[in-house]
């Protein structure tokens, strides 16, 4: 069965650390966000929201052209799981699975989100998480059977809670890819993640 995969791309936090909005970063000639969703696009992902949060206008003014995808979280600051709760409500029962990607997260190839999505395939595990040298990143598929769960779960302890009530129905799926670690923060983990990137292109 081909599966039905939505994105869910969390650009919610007030990027404190970095001092500026995360999403609009440089990276080439297009910013975090925008190379993001340009990589969700050429997947086989059928479907995208971006849940913004803290100054969503600044985000909106930008990058106008997302506006038909963009929800906003007005409870942004209770963490990250309540703006995937936003997505997760906004594509209803819809898709088979999400994708929950992070917008500070853009060192991230199309061809990762499509090897998530056929691990699921191929195994029909519930969660699947790429895994770098033994460490777990992201994008982190979830199945529709987990939405009620997601919605459900303590906001203090974020979808990690339901990644651990499933732990024997999670797939960790190795790749070659270190962006999927790439937790960009502070203007230090963007200069340094940035060099890597741009390395990798030569």
């Amino acid at each position: 069965m081909s599966l039905n995969t939505a994105a869910i791309v969390l650009a919610a936090g007030e990027s404190s650390r970095m001092g500026r909005s995360k999403p609009l970063l440089p990276l080439g000639n297009e910013t975090f966000l925008s190379h993001l969703l340009n990589e969700l696009r050429a997947s086989r992902v059928a479907g995208i929201t971006v849940v913004l949060g803290y100054r969503p206008e600044v985000v909106l003014d930008a990058m106008p052209e997302i506006a038909p995808i963009a929800v906003v979280n007005p409870a942004y600051e209770l963490g990250q799981l309540s703006s995937l709760q936003v997505g997760l409500r906004h594509v209803g029962d819809g898709p088979d699975a999400v994708l929950m990607c992070l917008a500070d997260h853009p060192f991230i190839p199309r061809q990762v989100f499509d090897d998530v999505i056929a691990a699921q395939e191929r195994t029909g595990k519930q969660i699947v998480v790429p895994t770098y040298e033994g460490r777990r990143g992201h994008p982190t598929l979830f199945m529709r059977s987990l939405f009620a769960e997601l919605l459900d779960a303590p906001l203090d302890q974020g979808a990690r809670t339901v990644v651990r009530a499933h732990a024997a129905d999670l797939l960790e799926l190795p790749t070659t890819e270190a962006g999927i670690l790439a937790d960009v923060d502070t203007p230090d983990q963007y200069a340094e993640w940035l060099a890597i990137w741009e390395a990798q292109k030569r």
